[in-house]
């Protein structure tokens, strides 16, 4: 009996090992290394909804805001 731990990306739909991702910001399902690597913080139901909310943590890829 062989034992897989795979889970679905739910922002790119991936299936990837479950110890290489991340939780969506605002639901906590699963993303991928890869997803998140290229600054993808929300899954791809969350991100439908609408743009981050108010104090969301900003992508590491995103430029800072202007002061």
């Amino acid at each position: 009996m062989s034992e897989r731990d795979a889970m679905v990306c739910r922002a790119c739909g991936r299936e990837e090992r479950a110890s290489e991702g991340y939780p969506c910001q605002e639901c906590g399902t699963f993303i991928c290394n890869m997803c998140e690597l290229k600054g993808v913080i929300r899954c791809a139901a969350c991100a439908a909804k609408g743009p981050p909310r108010e104090g969301d943590p900003a992508p590491a890829s995103a430029p800072a805001p202007a002061r």
